[in-house]
């Protein structure tokens, strides 16, 4: 497995509904719970299928993705006021014990490493909760990245666990996992 990201001129395909079928945006607030104090940041936010949700529900949220074109994308859709686009490689978050929550929605594949979760570590307020929703590698493969692309939920757990994030649920589904985790004090 290694670094890659989606390309941007794929980025329309990042708006398709049908994207809630393994994913809802219900299931994904219950993992972390915001209201409009939370700050947030979503980390591979691409053209903010997702973060327009977490947006709606929290005060603040950093829309963080390493490929400035993804913000561009996002821009011409148009932001909600209180999304900041944040160009930055998840390994060195530019924030440091400021951020209520980080989301993950299908991305974790992309950045998963003990430097990036140490980095969402640091970037966390102690008690700060973590969700990361993504494409399992228990899973068939039928849809989203490639099964050799993949980690599976005891992987996340893993990266959670070493960067000090207590997980409270992890679990393999269909073809997706999903991981609700919260900073230890």
């Amino acid at each position: 497995m290694g670094f890659h990201t989606f390309d941007v001129d794929r980025a329309a395909q990042l708006e398709d509904a049908s994207r809630y079928e393994y994913l809802s945006v219900d299931e994904l607030l219950a993992l972390f719970d915001p209201d409009t104090s939370t700050v947030v940041a979503d980390l591979g936010s691409g053209t903010g299928f997702y973060t327009d949700h977490v947006a709606a529900a929290a005060g603040r949220v950093y829309a963080l993705d390493v490929q400035p074109g993804m913000h561009e994308r996002y821009r011409e859709k148009g932001l909600p006021s209180n999304v900041v686009p944040v160009t930055a490689d998840i390994g060195s978050l530019p924030f440091s014990d400021s951020l209520d929550a980080v989301v993950s929605t299908m991305t974790f594949h992309e950045f998963a490493s003990p430097a990036a979760m140490e980095a969402v570590a640091d970037a966390l307020v102690p008690g700060g909760r973590v969700a990361i929703a993504d494409w399992t590698q228990a899973g068939a493969g039928n849809e989203g990245a490639p099964r050799s692309e993949r980690y599976a939920a005891d992987d996340a757990v893993e990266f959670c666990t070493d960067a000090g994030i207590e997980v409270r649920r992890a679990e393999d589904r269909r073809e997706t996992f999903v991981l609700e985790g919260v900073l230890s004090e």
